[in-house]
């Protein structure tokens, strides 16, 4: 005769077994259900926030019923301690599971700040220390202060900073900000400056950047930058004066009322090229790629002197007096 064999709390341990599976294939189906918001919305994760508060606030907030779950998810995988502060974009439909994945990769919200081609100084601080995205730590933006918050091997930072669209999250610093796009610059500045033409008269690459913004600000025509970068080039080889007004305008300041008079070519400053030969002392704006390219590849040909259409292109001579007659023509009007 067979006799069964009862092993004493067997059934317990099964039981048992079947109730963690499906608590196991609960939490599994609960991870992958979507929270309970009804539109997209902005979750802000503090610094030195920890899961535990972090899914008890959610749960306050109605988007979960069981923080648990989250927290043993996470636990689990060693990730309890992984999650990111700042500032998250929650989608509709998002799950308990992507919202974990999204707190543990730190895919936080970027804003976004421009610095335009042919802005000065003044006018990269004003748009940077008025960003509210971004911490502001420098308090005197005065030229000397940020050259020297950011380390800088000039005395201003004029002109050393890349015109471009930069990304970035909540609570980075003005001072990082800045940081970035100096590298950035330097970063152009050296790739350009290793493939520069030969014979340039610029004794190293800062000089350079000096003429590629003089030129930012000469003209927006893509096609004209060589042949005004050639100009200023030939111009400084025969020991000439640039004479080039950007340099006066930046020399007046916020004397300039948008008109350049006489008077103001003999303004006594080293940026004044109308007075002063060679390249002014500083960058005088942010340039571009493509004026910092001109500056190191500038056209051949044999213009001294380019003068303003009107329409934004230029007229450019060789001699003096075909100059004067452009002058006479496009800017007097007497012909």
């Amino acid at each position: 005769m067979i006799r069964s064999v009862i092993i004493p709390g067997l059934g317990f341990i099964l039981l048992a077994c079947a109730a963690l599976w499906l608590v196991w294939e609960h939490k599994e189906a609960y991870l992958q259900t979507p929270m309970s918001i009804e539109d997209d919305v902005v979750l802000v994760v503090e610094a030195g926030t920890n899961l535990s508060a972090l899914a008890l606030a959610l749960t306050e907030k109605g988007w979960i019923s069981n923080p648990n779950y989250l927290i043993f998810e996470a636990r689990l995988h060693g990730k309890a301690h992984r999650i990111k502060s700042g500032e998250y974009l929650v989608t509709r439909g998002t799950t308990p599971q992507q919202l974990l994945d999204q707190l543990i990769t730190g895919k936080v919200i970027q804003h976004e700040l421009t610095l335009i081609e042919g802005w000065n100084f003044s006018e990269v601080a004003n748009a940077v220390s008025n960003n509210t995205t971004l911490a502001q730590t420098i308090g005197d933006w005065s030229p000397a202060a940020v050259a020297d918050a950011l380390k800088l091997e000039y005395s201003s930072p004029e002109g050393l900073f890349f015109p471009d669209t930069y990304h970035f999250p909540r609570g980075t610093t003005d001072l990082q900000f800045l940081q970035r796009a100096r590298d950035r610059l330097q970063q152009v500045l050296e790739e350009e400056w290793q493939q520069r033409a030969p014979d340039l008269p610029y004794e190293n690459a800062y000089e350079a950047l000096i003429m590629a913004s003089i030129i930012e600000k000469e003209t927006g025509v893509a096609d004209e930058r060589g042949r005004i970068a050639g100009v200023f080039v030939r111009r400084l080889q025969k020991g000439m004066k640039l004479q080039t007004d950007p340099t006066v305008i930046f020399a007046m300041g916020d004397e300039f009322d948008g008109n350049i008079r006489r008077k103001d070519l003999s303004h006594e400053s080293p940026y004044n090229t109308y007075v002063h030969a060679g390249l002014p002392p500083t960058p005088i704006a942010l340039a571009g790629r493509e004026a910092i390219h001109a500056a190191l590849h500038p056209e051949p040909g044999d213009a001294l002197y380019f003068v303003s259409r009107g329409d934004g292109t230029h007229h450019f001579s060789a001699t003096l007096r075909e100059h004067n007659n452009a002058v006479n023509k496009y800017q007097l009007k007497k012909h």
